[in-house]
């Protein structure tokens, strides 16, 4: 029989856990995770590419951190944020996989922007994982710089897709490239299969992103830059 401590407890409980999901409760709070799965950021470099003012930032933050789903820490002037830990991406790669088997919505919405993206062309990590080191293709990090260096595919060069017209001639054509960014919704994977192709190489995007293969405890290094 139930006692009034257990309805107690069970209210507490569940009071602790809409928590979470209460500081989930805002698109620019999911985006700024997403960012930060990619590396450390600081609050402005996270308001600049959200679109958001500096307060507005802070703010979302803060509610993040007291959720527990971030940290932070002081240097100098700035703040870093980042994750507090693999389950916070976890927690919101499942939000998406539920978002894209349960919404229509999130369907039709994925299927304008993305007109004509072939999903069948995309490789799958286990793939990659058996095509790498094969010596015949060339994995390519189109993320930013600076997330390149927090973490990337064990083996993949970093080329950030505003910079890949200018490097072209660096490249092999008789190399296949497969392109990786920030995650399936992350659209400079498809800026550079679309290059690469248009000036006769061969490419392919991965169907995830670096926090996905990260995840599936795929081989990952930190650092500079490696290659071409």
């Amino acid at each position: 029989m139930k006692t009034a401590a257990h309805r107690l407890f069970k209210d507490r409980l569940y009071e602790q856990f809409a928590r979470i999901g209460k500081a989930l409760a805002s698109p620019h709070r999911l985006e700024f995770l997403e960012l930060l799965a990619q590396s450390e950021r600081t609050v402005e470099s996270l308001a600049n590419e959200v679109g958001v003012s500096l307060a507005n930032a802070s703010q979302h933050l803060l509610a993040l951190r007291q959720a527990g789903l971030v940290k932070s820490r002081k240097q100098g002037l700035f703040v870093h944020y980042r994750l507090a830990g693999e389950s916070v991406f976890e927690l919101t790669r499942a939000m998406r996989i539920v978002a894209e088997l349960q919404l229509a919505d999130l369907e039709r919405l994925v299927q304008e922007h993305f007109d004509g993206r072939a999903d069948a062309e995309a490789v799958g990590m286990d793939e990659l994982l058996k095509k790498a080191g094969s010596g015949e293709m060339v994995i390519l990090d189109t993320r930013p710089v600076n997330e390149y260096e927090a973490g990337h595919i064990a083996g993949a060069v970093s080329v950030p897709v505003d910079t890949l017209q200018q490097r072209l001639r660096r490249l092999p054509r008789s190399k296949e490239y497969i392109a990786y960014c920030r995650g399936p919704y992350c659209v400079y994977a498809d800026q550079a299969v679309e290059l690469l192709r248009s000036s006769g190489r061969k490419a392919k995007r991965l169907g995830d992103g670096f926090p996905e293969w990260k995840a599936a405890g795929f081989p990952i290094s930190i650092g500079a830059e490696e290659g071409v």
